[in-house]
């Protein structure tokens, strides 16, 4: 239930293809791999794709607990809920808007969530019923931006911040994703999308740039692969990117925490 989980993040990005999802699987498992626990949901209903990233089983389906609730499913150690759990991974979700968001609430709510610091929720892109769903009916302590370098990508990540900012929700920093390129053969960094975006448009809105993340072929790899480059890599440079990120987002709720009264201790 939600009345167990501490902190609500919303992983969000003006656009898709920038990586949202990823980010939101990974940070997911580096906060669990700093002790804390986890819960992740996958709020994209037309296109649910934390199943895949997590090697969940196409057939699995949640247990139910009563008439209202189901149990989530455990992967790598937290607890998860998709509208892929529900339907098969062909199943396209035709829905409108209001049904979409009507199927989020129910995720939301009628999902036993056990004793969490910290659930993310991947948003899909953009800023339409969903997000305004989550925020109406859930407090959300603070929203992750996810973002590429070029000016296209910048624009649409600034759309979210200014929809966030709108309905109170701080933003708690930017994730800049596909940041450089490192050459495996000569070691040649190339800023393919540009550079230094993402810490222009946090200084803009004076919040933190979170992390940068190159454009790696692992990433994609172990994400398809159903182990995740932050659980895999965890002590290898990739990891220990998204590392920084999950302590960068844990200091960041604990400073929301003392702004908005009693602090939440993090063990």
């Amino acid at each position: 239930m939600l009345s167990n989980v501490k902190h609500i993040v919303a992983v969000a990005s003006g656009k898709g293809g920038v990586g949202k999802s990823t980010t939101a699987v990974n940070l997911a498992l580096a906060l669990h791999g700093e002790g804390k626990s986890v819960g992740l949901l996958d709020a994209d209903i037309y296109g649910p794709s934390i199943a895949m990233m997590l090697g969940v089983d196409d057939q699995l389906r949640p247990e139910a607990i009563d008439e209202r609730h189901f149990k989530p499913i455990n992967v790598h150690g937290i607890e998860t809920m998709s509208m892929a759990y529900m339907v098969s991974e062909k199943t396209p979700m035709a829905w409108r808007g209001p049904m979409a968001a009507g199927a989020l609430q129910q995720l939301l709510q009628q999902t036993a969530w056990g004793e969490l610091d910290v659930l993310i929720v991947d948003m899909p892109p953009g800023t339409g019923d969903i997000q305004l769903t989550l925020s109406q009916k859930a407090q959300i302590a603070g929203a992750v931006i996810v973002t590429t370098p070029q000016d296209i990508a910048l624009l649409d990540a600034q759309k979210g911040i200014e929809m966030f900012l709108k309905v109170n929700i701080p933003v708690l920093g930017i994730v800049e994703n596909m940041a450089m390129h490192l050459c495996s053969q000569c070691g040649h960094v190339e800023h393919i999308f540009g550079q230094g975006g993402g810490d222009r448009v946090a200084s803009h809105y004076n919040t933190k740039l979170l992390g940068s993340l190159p454009l790696d072929y692992s990433i994609r790899e172990q994400g398809d692969l159903g182990v995740p480059a932050a659980l895999t890599f965890k002590h290898q440079p990739i990891g220990r990117q998204y590392t920084k990120v999950a302590c960068a987002v844990i200091d960041e709720l604990m400073e929301v925490d003392q702004n908005n009264g009693p602090s939440i201790v993090f063990d």
